[in-house]
């Protein structure tokens, strides 16, 4: 009786280990090929997200369509991002046309304001597409910050996408280090889950 328990609990054993291990490579196969977890590093997207706030990631969707205006994108900038490096020469009311070769291994989270093809200018902090102000309840316009007018108009590269923060005046972003390729994209942030007071979808 006394080997029939040892054996009995040693199964167990291995039958726990087994279940573990199958979870852990669920949960990093997830990670890696689904959904990711991200953590706001800075203000630059208050008041849609605040610094320590966490979001989900959606690593699927951009493989079947391509992002749009309005979606908050986890992605890798150029790296010209790392010293608020435009790729090009241009004017200096007007914002950054292209962004400079390479990729940095920091990631931004941003929102796509403007998609290959489209006029864009910043005007008291609110981005103009094609010559029309756009509606943006979302944002925290600064009209002082030396990225906040930006009047001459440029074209955003076909299959290339502009992103800017949410809180215009503490933003680094597409108006400094120019727009960025749907290759450098992580994902789309769908959902918050932590704090949770700030549980929700975006």
């Amino acid at each position: 009786m006394a080997g029939t328990k040892e054996k009995s609990a040693g199964g167990s054993l291995v039958e726990l280990v087994t279940i573990v291990a199958v979870a852990l490579g669920l949960a990093l196969g997830i990670q890696a090929f689904l959904v990711k977890p991200f953590r706001i590093p800075s203000e630059s997207m208050v008041p849609t997200l605040e610094i320590g706030q966490r979001v989900l990631v959606d690593r699927v969707s951009f493989r079947f369509r391509d992002p749009h205006r309005g979606d908050i994108v986890v992605f890798k900038p150029p790296t010209g991002a790392d010293s608020n490096t435009c790729g090009v020469e241009h004017a200096p009311d007007s914002p950054c046309p292209r962004a400079t070769r390479g990729r940095s291994d920091t990631n931004f989270i941003k929102r796509v304001v403007a998609v290959g093809g489209d006029r864009v200018k910043i005007i008291d902090g609110a981005v103009y597409l094609n010559g029309k102000r756009q509606k943006e309840p979302f944002a925290r316009l600064d009209s002082e910050c030396g990225l906040c007018d930006l009047p001459k108009e440029i074209v955003i590269p076909k299959g290339e996408y502009y992103m800017m923060g949410d809180n215009r005046g503490e933003s680094a972003d597409s108006r400094e280090w120019g727009p960025i390729t749907k290759d450098a994209m992580i994902g789309k942030a769908f959902a918050t889950y932590w704090p949770p007071n700030r549980i929700g979808t975006l």
